[in-house]
């Protein structure tokens, strides 16, 4: 993902809520979100490449995210996959602060990132530019490319618009999936220098990214209420032509699920 919006435990209805893009260079193989072949408890899209995912929840109730750090100019190149750092998480038994014990030893072998891990209960986050973990109390948090909450012009209006939707007894998921489609562009005298071009800073700096080779692959919204009901949609978009599709899972958490296979 590149840009994440969580409610958590700020809402009367839902405890935890999830509006996220996933942007990504268009020639890049995915499969939409759907229960993996050889992790059937695992729900997410997936990155047919490397193998992991960007986001994904399992029945039991674990949930993991992550994005990149835009640091250009300190890439690894032979550095593993970011994603399977989520797929390691949703597919072992470890919980969210052991596992984030693990990945902040390793973290230095992977290219910058930041990892949102845990359950409707508990999230916790860590990313191997930042200054270790960090249990996430309630409130609305937003996430892209730098470390959580940093006032990036999408993260901060991203954040204004959400702010009203979730306050809403009941909350739209087309609301949720209009907001995340904003294609304002920022100001130059507010774009973040990350390594890249100006022109293409400007491209990265709307809340929904199109360009001829790189933007918004897909948009996710997760409720998951009180009584542990989740309702996950993805919305998965054709490259700059408008089209989209869209699919919603639903399932209740069960605790003692099935067996990790």
């Amino acid at each position: 993902m590149c840009l994440i919006f969580l409610s958590i435990q700020n809402h009367p209805k839902y405890p935890l809520i999830v509006a996220a893009n996933r942007d990504e260079f268009y020639k890049r193989k995915t499969s939409p979100a759907g229960f993996w072949a050889d992790h059937r408890h695992i729900l997410g899209g997936r990155d047919l490449e490397a193998g992991g995912t960007w986001l994904g929840m399992t029945l039991s109730g674990k949930i993991s995210m992550i994005t990149n750090y835009r640091d250009l100019k300190n890439l690894k190149p032979q550095a593993p996959s970011r994603g399977e750092l989520t797929t390691n998480f949703l597919s072992r038994e470890d919980p969210a602060e052991t596992y984030m014990k693990k990945i902040q030893e390793s973290g230095p072998r992977y290219n910058g990132f930041n990892f949102l891990a845990g359950t409707p209960d508990e999230l916790w986050y860590f990313s191997n530019y930042g200054n270790g973990i960090q249990k996430l109390n309630a409130g609305l948090y937003g996430l892209s490319n730098h470390l959580l909450d940093t006032p990036w012009p999408k993260v901060t209006r991203g954040k204004e618009m959400m702010q009203p939707l979730l306050q809403q007894p009941e909350i739209s998921i087309p609301d949720l999936f209009d907001a995340l489609s904003n294609e304002h562009r920022a100001p130059d005298n507010q774009l973040p220098e990350t390594g890249v071009s100006l022109d293409r800073e400007r491209m990265l700096s709307s809340m929904f990214i199109k360009s001829p080779d790189y933007g918004s692959r897909s948009s996710t919204i997760i409720l998951v209420d009180k009584q542990n009901h989740v309702r996950f949609t993805e919305r998965v978009y054709e490259p700059n032509t408008g089209q989209h599709s869209t699919k919603e899972f639903e399932f209740d958490v069960v605790t003692d699920g099935p067996s990790l296979s």
